[in-house]
């Protein structure tokens, strides 16, 4: 019961921010398996209510990010979208921007749900399991240097 108890702030963190979910986990001394679980699946139900509140989001975001000064000028994100499609931004945003917000702009560029939904799932279950992996073999090598 109490590994349930530490898993609810990783889960709520992992809703918003993978980046600050992994830390609280191996802070609170939870097994790295459990940790990548708890943050993808945290990371995945962040995304996922954002793709469905999409139409929303993305008149938000486009009426937010459209400028008179300069309309034209693109940003990473759609240098990404335009190099790679959404293999590289379900690849990339959980990385770069986080889950939520990558989600979020991936339906403001009109890419469609199902596709969307499997490839930033793809792309939080990787960078989850590369980052857990180097949080806790960072975490063993403190403690090692402690004891």
């Amino acid at each position: 019961m109490e590994e349930f108890f530490k898993l609810l702030p990783v889960v709520a963190l992992a809703l918003i921010e993978l980046w600050a979910a992994i830390p609280a986990g191996l802070a609170l001394n939870l097994h790295p398996l459990l940790i990548g679980i708890a943050v993808s699946g945290g990371a995945i139900l962040g995304m996922s209510i954002i793709v469905f509140l999409g139409g929303r989001i993305r008149t938000w975001l486009v009426r937010s990010h459209t400028t008179k000064e300069n309309p034209q000028k693109p940003g990473l994100i759609h240098r990404i979208w335009r190099r790679y499609g959404i293999i590289g931004l379900g690849l990339l945003a959980p990385l770069l921007t986080g889950a939520p917000i990558g989600a979020a702009l991936g339906m403001a560029l009109g890419a469609p749900v199902g596709r969307l939904m499997i490839w930033m799932s793809l792309g939080i279950i990787l960078w989850v399991t590369v980052l857990t992996a180097i949080g806790s073999l960072g975490w063993a090598g403190l403690e090692s240097l402690v004891h």
